[in-house]
């Protein structure tokens, strides 16, 4: 068998303020009560405050899970200018503003006539916005032509379109296809388009900055991987995918193929462990394992800030995107042995005792190695002070309370022994509430860079789906593996 490595990893997040709107949440309570779109146009936060948040900087790279530990909470209280790592640009990605992710937008829309549009009187900015990027500017195209502002009045006011807006101005607008063959279908409305198209744009900025991190062209990467939460598809097909090739098609990565695995919030930890079976089996060297954001998920938890008198924190759409290829005798390990990849059977999956068993206790048995061999372990890396203002508690913190009472039941250490073993096994969480975006991979980043300059010999990554949530089972799916410092390094770089 083939050794496959994860080489690379990338992290983006576009700052979407004008698009919380849009979200289900958000949605539903404008539509309940018309005055909550003011109450939440007045919460949204600048691209100054969203760039210098702290779980932010630490999704791009520019902080660590323990230096962003270390940092006094409330974050969103921190003064965007009195903390020294502010760059919009980290070692892993970017946080994109709005005028960049709407030619994003635009880059991304293929059809004719066109879905996406751009007012004459913005599309001067947007493109320059987009066109200043250093990395992001390699997607740009010239050949779209911006819309009269009459014409964008006009189909606003026949209430199909969506409101692209800028600053509290109409920017622009989005289509549903009203080709004669979607006209009638509601999978293929303006705002289920832009669900796709957001996912395919932020994606594809993820998949660009990851071609950038390791120089390499677009033409090199030979299969792609696409594992986000969203459905593409018309009335015949609803969610049959092809975000995959439709992300690579926009990077220009032309000798891949590619297909979309959906798992719920596993679906990554799934993709990268098939990307690694793909790669130890021979049949492909470069593939890139992508994931766009989710609109939908989009000021989830808004309404409850706004009670609380703070600040939409859910403001962004984030993406990943990793490269697993052949040993290079430097990147981390991707453990793939028999045994070696953790999973939630259908026989154990309605329990979280029997899950996490699968997933840890198991695969740790296969490899030989016990819960004390392991350095840092990824579970769910929701940002707690979104989820813990909304009334759902510390998620991260509870998954690493739930790793150390199966580590105690399994021998491995005292009941009393737990608080220390968090403190060394864990971190805090920083990643959006996307999903499939906190489940463990948001941390691979920070890991491969741990591994690589021996910090650390093993991470392991869990990933927990709730597969119940389609309403055809009642079963949890979960997906783990391990990450290992590559034994040939110091020889390989004599």
């Amino acid at each position: 068998m083939i050794q496959p490595v994860i080489r690379n990893a990338a992290y983006c997040l576009a700052h979407a303020p004008e698009l919380v709107r849009y979200g289900s949440k958000p949605r539903r309570e404008i539509a309940r009560d018309p005055s909550f779109g003011e109450r939440l146009s007045a919460a949204l936060r600048p691209i100054s405050a969203a760039v210098s948040y702290p779980p932010n900087q630490t999704f791009i790279g520019n902080l660590s899970p323990d230096q962003l530990a270390k940092i006094e909470r409330p974050w969103y209280e921190i003064d965007s200018g009195a903390t020294e790592s502010r760059s919009s640009t980290g070692r892993f990605g970017e946080v994109i503003d709005e005028e960049t992710f709407y030619g994003l937008l635009k880059q991304a829309d293929v059809l004719d006539p066109a879905l996406v549009e751009i007012r004459h009187d913005a599309a001067e900015r947007v493109r320059a916005s987009l066109g200043n990027r250093q990395v992001l500017s390699r997607l740009a195209r010239h050949d779209w032509e911006p819309l009269p502002a009459d014409r964008v009045r006009a189909e606003l006011d026949e209430d199909s379109a969506l409101h692209l807006m800028l600053a509290g101005e109409v920017a622009g607008l989005v289509r549903r296809d009203d080709r004669a063959e979607g006209r009638e279908d509601e999978n293929l409305n303006a705002h289920t388009l832009l669900e796709g198209l957001c996912t395919k744009a932020s994606g594809a900025a993820a998949l660009q900055w990851l071609l950038a991190r390791e120089r390499i062209g677009p033409d090199a990467i030979d299969y792609i991987i696409s594992c986000g939460e969203e459905a593409t598809g018309d009335r015949y097909q609803r969610g049959g995918g092809g975000m995959a090739k439709a992300i690579g098609e926009m990077c220009g990565c032309v000798n891949a193929s590619g297909m979309d695995v959906k798992n719920f919030c596993a679906a990554p930890a799934s993709a990268l462990v098939a990307a690694g079976a793909l790669v130890a089996c021979g049949l492909y060297q470069r593939i890139a394992v992508v994931a766009g954001g989710s609109l939908a998920k989009l000021g989830m938890k808004s309404a409850a800030m706004i009670h609380q008198g703070m600040p939409v924190l859910d403001d962004c759409l984030a993406s990943h995107a990793f490269l697993v290829s052949a040993d290079d005798g430097v990147s981390p390990l991707l453990h793939l042995e028999p045994g070696a990849v953790g999973t939630a059977t259908i026989g154990s999956s309605a329990a979280d005792e029997a899950v996490y068993r699968q997933l840890l206790l198991k695969p740790l048995e296969a490899l030989g190695l016990t819960m004390a061999d392991i350095d840092k372990f990824a579970p769910e890396l929701h940002n707690p002070e979104i989820m813990e203002h909304s009334g759902s508690g510390d998620v991260t913190h509870k998954n690493y309370r739930i790793i150390a009472a199966m580590a105690v039941r399994a021998g491995a250490m005292q009941k009393s022994d737990m608080p220390a073993f968090i403190d060394r096994v864990g971190m805090v969480g920083f990643a959006p509430t996307q999903g499939h975006i906190p489940s463990g991979v948001a941390y691979i980043g920070h890991a491969i860079e741990a591994l690589v300059d021996a910090r650390m010999s093993r991470v392991m990554v869990l990933s927990k789906a709730s597969l119940f949530l389609n309403r055809l089972t009642e079963l949890y799916d979960g997906v783990s593996f391990v990450l290992q410092s590559n034994p040939r390094k110091n020889s390989f770089q004599e």
